[in-house]
This record gives structure tokens, sequence and C-alpha cells, in this order.
């Protein structure tokens, strides 16, 4: 915590002479004497910063890859990130137009609803936004909705009898005049019927 009674005065070097300063690829060098104001105006522009590049560097893909086919492998080569993390970032890019974009979320938290469909995602991040989810809270938001509605898709249904199995059914639809799906499906139904209801 600072002690703002004994914070040191605000340096007279201009902002442009801090910057050159503190540009540097692995270090953040902040000069001595920097107001409280001006270190919390640093944070704000790195955090900014931070996620926009993500947002750009996606965007700096995809014009890469319409403006220079032959060219752009070589040229993400020249970053140092890998392969399938820049393809990740143009993916993301990719499926949100500029005006999908919420400023006030960061690009994980777009990633994380990328696949999804239009409507539900701009669903999902609006409630994000409305209520401060982290990116690990939308995770959650995300698989629980997923989980939901493999609940409630229909499970296909598989029967695979063994030959003695196949030769009693065959021989019961025969008995009642009906072919072997309609037999099958008329049995389960009167089976169905048999069970006790909850209220019953």
């Amino acid at each position: 915590m600072f002690d703002q009674d004994k914070e040191k005065p605000a340096t007279s070097r201009p902002p442009a002479a801090i910057a050159r300063e503190i540009r540097r690829r692995t270090t953040l060098t902040i000069p001595r004497g920097i107001s409280m104001e001006a270190w919390r105006s640093l944070g704000q522009q790195i955090e900014a910063i931070s996620n926009s590049s993500s947002w750009w560097l996606g965007d700096w893909l995809i014009y890469g890859q319409s403006e220079f086919p032959n060219r752009y492998k070589h040229a993400i080569a020249q970053t140092s990130l890998d392969y399938q993390t820049l393809r990740n970032y143009a993916w993301v890019a990719r499926s949100f137009k500029p005006n999908q974009r919420l400023a006030e979320l960061s690009f994980q938290h777009h990633a994380e609803v990328a696949g999804m469909e239009p409507e539900e995602r701009g669903r999902l991040l609006k409630q994000a936004a409305e209520h401060g989810w982290s990116r690990n809270e939308l995770r959650r938001q995300v698989r629980s909705r997923r989980a939901t509605v493999e609940e409630e898709r229909p499970v296909p249904l598989k029967i695979k009898p063994n030959d003695d199995q196949r030769e009693r059914w065959q021989a019961a639809a025969q008995h009642t005049s009906q072919d072997l799906l309609t037999w099958i499906t008329t049995s389960l139904d009167d089976a169905v019927d048999t069970i006790p209801t909850a209220g019953g």
C-alpha cells in the first residue's frame, strides 16, 4: 500500500520521455517520483494494451491471409508466438465483427463463447458484462448450459440383440402379425404403461 502523505512529488519529465524509458520488451522500468495518478494511469494503459493486443493480432492475421496469401506463413513466423496460438487469435477475431466485441470484457471472455451460435454467445457476453463474470465464471456458465442441452437432447436408441433374442423377437412379431420394429415399439409402450406413476 502507498502512504499518500509520503508520496513523492510528480516528476517534471514529459509523458513522452517517460514512455520511451519504460518501452522495453522484457522490463517495465518506472521512473522514480511519478505521482500516484500517473502510476494508476500507466496500469490502465498496460491493461488496455494487453487486452487489445490479442484483437490486434487476430485482425492483423486476417488481413495477412486476405492480402498476402503467399507470404502469410512467413509473416507469422516473425512473431514469437506458436502457429496454433496465432490461429486461435485469428479464429476468435474472425468470429466477432468489431461491433460484436464488448470492450468491457477480455479477449479471453470472447474466446470462451466463440464457437457458439451468435445469438447465444451475445446473450452470454451481455450477462458476463452485466454481472461482472470472470473468464472462469463465464466458462462455468457455458459448461452448465451445454450440460443442460445434452440432458434435453433425445438419446438415440441402439439395440443390438444377440442371435437368440433376434429369433425370439422376430417370432413374437410374426405371431402378432407385426413387423419387428412395430412389435418392439408396442412392447415398450405396453411395458411403460405397467409402471406405476409417481402419483399412483
